[in-house]
């Protein structure tokens, strides 16, 4: 097998250069500033490396320039279809750019962001993209030491490290309370799963509404720090229903879990919205597409990915965005699940 590959020569970006007939200055300005290349000159070196196969090494450009062509992007979650349409954002955003967004997943653990950071951090990145506002110390001490511009993602809120998009979750949580009460529910529960610190905030804002309408009690919140899922959601309702069995409206911290605890109502026969008011978060598609359909909080999540990575780009170019603190909004999409 050794003597397979014993005779493959690497393509050099001179190689490359001799191959366009241009200086190896031009070709390397035609892959790190295309923009100062005339457009003959990058269609010859362009020709070059898709027919001697070159593949430009990250770590020889870091060195020659201090910084890599690398946009590092952690996020806690690819399982997740919310940080799937995010990741989908940053990608098609960076696709028109010299950057490339190498993605990793902290998988919700605090330690494993910051293990991350510090293998970024050798890696030389452009920019880099983190998920929240809760970094531990030392994963705050990286990000602010790496030298380049930063964006933390999904939501809002003081003391940013550089730059930030999001929404306001607590005020997204309080905005379905408001609704529901409105709609003439009372005994409205919070049903959460994966309570990471957005959903926390989310449940912030349950309390702080229900509280301020005199409707909060112990027996209306019931979370769990396990993966969040379509049957758990089920599950959950099930044993919410053994607590407190007068329970008329459920707000959840996911649209899976909204969708579990409509088939698990209606297993029951209990008749949505008329007996269980039932409302999500994230307006996922299957929200939308339920019988009845979900209540739900709409939120921008490829557009959160594509615009963080916009917000890079221009910092790194010199033209810092203002303001640094997007505020995307949220909606609360009143459907069928609540329609009482």
């Amino acid at each position: 097998m050794k003597e397979k590959y014993k005779d493959i020569k690497a393509v050099t970006l001179k190689d490359v250069a001799v191959h366009a007939n241009v200086s190896v200055i031009t070709a390397s300005r035609t892959l790190r500033t295309p923009e100062i290349v005339s457009p003959d000159m990058r269609d010859r070196v362009k020709r070059a490396i898709d027919e001697l196969g070159y593949v430009p090494n990250p770590a020889a450009q870091a060195l020659a320039s201090s910084r890599s062509n690398i946009i590092g992007a952690i996020i806690p979650s690819v399982a997740n279809w919310v940080f799937a349409e995010v990741l989908s954002g940053m990608l098609d955003a960076a696709e028109e750019t010299v950057f490339e967004v190498q993605f990793v997943t902290s998988r919700y653990v605090t330690e494993r962001e910051t293990s991350l950071l510090r293998v970024l951090a050798t890696q030389r990145p452009a920019g880099v993209i983190v998920t929240g506002h809760d970094q531990a110390d030392d994963a705050r001490s990286l990000l602010e030491g790496m030298g380049c511009p930063v964006v933390q993602i999904m939501e809002i809120g003081p003391d940013p490290i550089d730059m930030m998009i999001g929404i306001d979750q607590a005020a997204a949580g309080s905005a379905m309370v408001e609704h529901l009460i409105a709609k003439g529910y009372r005994r409205i529960g919070f049903l959460g799963a994966r309570m990471d610190p957005r959903s926390q905030r989310r449940l912030a804002g349950y309390r702080t509404t229900m509280q301020a309408n005199g409707l909060d009690s112990p027996d209306l919140i019931l979370t769990t720090q396990e993966a969040t899922s379509v049957a758990r959601g089920g599950q959950m309702l099930s044993d919410f229903l053994a607590l407190a069995p007068d329970l008329d409206a459920v707000f959840c911290n996911n649209g899976d879990l909204a969708l579990g605890a409509l088939f698990e109502a209606q297993r029951r026969g209990i008749r949505v919205p008329q007996q269980l008011g039932i409302a999500g978060f994230n307006d996922l598609d299957m929200e939308a597409s339920a019988f009845p359909s979900i209540t739900s909080v709409r939120t921008q999540r490829y557009e959160t990915g594509r615009r963080a990575v916009e917000m890079l780009t221009a910092a790194i170019t010199g033209e810092r965005p203002d303001p640094a603190i997007v505020d995307l909004g949220f909606e609360v999409k009143a459907r069928e699940s609540t329609a009482r």
